[in-house]
């Protein structure tokens, strides 16, 4: 059986050699798309090589992919810094209201004013937020499809809640949705959920998800001030 030490030991060398492969993957794939882009540039017919917008779309998705690898390699070293939750949540939300409205997908808000003030990494609970938020939006119907976003405070600290009218997700799934790389769509990297955890762990925060095919899904984050 592994004790405390040797399990922190096997995360920090996963996590360097993750960091690693991505960054020696980035570099070619950066040279790569220069040399594309310089060819089209050169030779404007390429472009209309029928399957020049595969070969653009694969390397887009590679490229997507290392962002999210970095993304999950870093996504528990935080940053805090003192927050007005209230005003940060609305602006957060203001943010993607134009999305949405863009989509036909109505966006219902709670935001109360009471809510603490707490010590936050404000760009990765933003990150956080927002893979939510997509993964819900993607969810819905379109037209028809509604979201739902509530925060209350939760001595110590605050308690945020995202429901959608969407799809749903299986009992098997659930199981097993936070493993980086499981993914259920076509073009997904399978690291969003699993960095919005590490985001949420990272900051002694929980996060549960209930969903069934009938009623949608909640996502309940609980943040500890």
């Amino acid at each position: 059986m592994c004790n405390d030490n040797t399990v922190d030991k096997l995360k920090n060398e996963f996590h360097y050699t993750l960091s690693k492969f991505s960054h020696e993957i980035r570099n070619p794939i950066t040279l790569i798309n220069s040399g594309l882009q310089m060819i089209a540039s050169a030779h404007p017919e390429v472009q209309e090589y029928k399957h020049w917008d595969d070969i653009m779309d694969n390397l887009d998705y590679v490229k997507d992919l290392l962002d999210e690898l970095s993304a999950f390699n870093n996504a528990n070293r935080i940053t805090p810094k003192s927050t007005d939750v209230c005003s940060y949540l609305k602006t957060i939300l203001s943010s993607v209201k134009p999305t949405l409205d863009y989509l036909d997908i109505t966006l219902e808000t709670d935001i109360p004013d009471s809510l603490p003030v707490m010590m936050l990494d404000q760009i990765k609970i933003r990150q956080m937020l927002l893979n939510l938020l997509k993964n819900a939006w993607e969810a819905v119907p379109v037209p028809g499809g509604k979201i739902t976003v509530s925060a209350c405070p939760k001595n110590p600290g605050i308690s945020i809640n995202i429901q959608d009218n969407g799809c749903g997700i299986s009992p098997e799934q659930q199981a097993t949705i936070f493993q980086p790389f499981f993914t259920t769509k076509e073009n997904g990297t399978g690291l969003g959920l699993a960095v919005s955890k590490r985001i949420i762990e990272a900051h002694n925060g929980t996060i549960d998800i209930t969903s069934d095919h009938t009623n949608g899904t909640i996502v309940s984050i609980t943040l500890p001030a």
